[in-house]
């Protein structure tokens, strides 16, 4: 238990220190173009969690920045970059949907399950076959390959609906897919009128039992110790014995595998049915939730957390201040900055001291040399 927490501190120091430090500026530009910084952030904390109706709306919509950046983050502990969620996201969201609105005669449980389990295994199928096996055998980059993926995925799903005659559409003038059955439905996560009304379910249960999970695979398990090897040094890894292609195929497939997941987890708590209106940023922010939380499970949680809040206050924010939501875009890219300082800041230092001796050693040739 004290492993847990001490991972779970590793994992919030970063995003407290970069937040509250883009916080800080944020509130001076504020000041600068003529708002009270007080007033924009209180607005912007309590359209994020002023009500019970705010709090489940922030968490809602966390719930698939949390699920995507745990596999973005497995990703990257095995020195792979998975730019190509969002595409997963949306094959796993087709996938589930399609499960939901066939198979009606199952159990409620047994329904469920079966629809996230194939939007899991669409996502993984995406993220790991070509994206994988290309990187593993030819040296393809993930980051062209999961980038190329994203965009075939999406297009796939819009034309799955879109068409006049598409597999998953319904026939009349709008463009979507046939709802999934009644018994496919998650439940809310309280029986408050609040959190039913902002549609938070039982997803974020299970998207907390998915951090855990991601933190056993990593911390506690021979396929994480593997998978952190390889993201340190691949020829060292090789040398050891390890199965390189092996681990950088299911690296990739497992983030793919989380993306489908939370897909089916938007489709089954939240949309119900796939149609002309859905789209999303989620695969693409939750890169960055997994960067802030230096892609540890528990940092990612809160990252997710904070995202979220950022989109749903920012709205709030608008109305009540009257400064541009995107105001929470500027926040996100310093951020990004804060986070990537933390990395440079060392390499800085290293360079200047390399100076340093440098001049001080071309000083005291040149001295000689005069003595």
């Amino acid at each position: 238990m004290n492993n847990v927490w001490r991972s779970a501190l590793r994992g919030i120091g970063t995003p407290i220190v970069a937040s509250a430090i883009a916080i800080v500026i944020g509130g001076i530009i504020v000041s600068l173009i003529g708002y009270n910084p007080l007033t924009v952030y209180s607005s912007l904390i309590t359209g994020a969690f002023g009500t019970v109706f705010n709090l489940s709306s922030t968490l809602t919509g966390a719930v698939p920045l949390l699920v995507i950046g745990l596999g973005i983050a497995i990703a990257f502990r095995a020195g792979l970059f998975n730019i190509g969620a969002e595409g997963q996201y949306w094959v796993g969201a087709m996938a589930s949907v399609w499960v939901g609105y066939h198979f009606n005669h199952l159990p409620s449980i047994v329904h469920i399950i079966l629809a996230l389990v194939a939007g899991m295994l669409a996502g993984g199928l995406w993220g790991g076959v070509i994206p994988g096996l290309t990187k593993a055998y030819v040296g393809a980059h993930e980051v062209i390959t999961t980038m190329m993926m994203s965009y075939i995925g999406i297009f796939l799903v819009e034309y799955m609906i879109e068409e006049p005659h598409a597999p998953m559409r319904l026939p009349g003038y709008i463009p979507e897919s046939p709802a999934i059955a009644q018994n496919t439905h998650l439940l809310p996560a309280l029986p408050i009128t609040a959190v039913v009304q902002a549609q938070l379910s039982v997803s974020i249960y299970i998207a907390l039992a998915a951090a855990v999970v991601a933190w056993l695979l990593l911390k506690k398990t021979t396929f994480g110790f593997q998978i952190r090897s390889i993201g340190f040094n691949q020829r060292a890894s090789r040398y050891a014995g390890m199965r390189v292609p092996l681990y950088t195929i299911l690296a990739l497939g497992i983030s793919g595998v989380f993306a489908g997941l939370a897909g089916g987890l938007q489709m089954l708590g939240v949309e119900y049915q796939l149609n002309d209106s859905f789209t999303s940023q989620y695969g693409y922010t939750a890169i960055v939730v997994a960067l802030l939380a230096r892609n540890n499970p528990f940092g990612v949680i809160l990252a997710a957390i904070f995202f979220s809040a950022l989109n749903t206050g920012g709205q709030n924010m608008q109305q009540v201040s009257g400064v541009p939501s995107s105001l929470t875009d500027v926040l996100t890219g310093l951020i990004i900055f804060f986070v990537a300082a933390e990395r440079l800041i060392p390499v800085v230092i290293g360079w200047v001291r390399r100076r340093k001796s440098q001049g001080r050693a071309q000083d005291a040739q040149e001295g000689g040399t005069l003595a």
